[in-house]
């Protein structure tokens, strides 16, 4: 699936996309699940809390 079209599943733009595979931004709860919900996974496959 390209970036695009899981934006476009998720209604947010491409490079929130690219910015949350990139590290660069962490999606609300709401987004999150959006996304899991996309990719027919659930969100503890998807996302994972790390701590520095």
């Amino acid at each position: 699936m390209t970036q695009q079209a899981l934006a476009t599943a998720a209604g947010v733009t491409r490079q929130t996309i690219n910015a949350v595979e990139g590290g660069k931004y962490s999606p609300s709860l709401e987004l999150a699940f959006k996304i899991a919900l996309v990719l027919g996974q659930p969100i503890e496959r998807v996302f994972a809390y790390v701590t520095d």
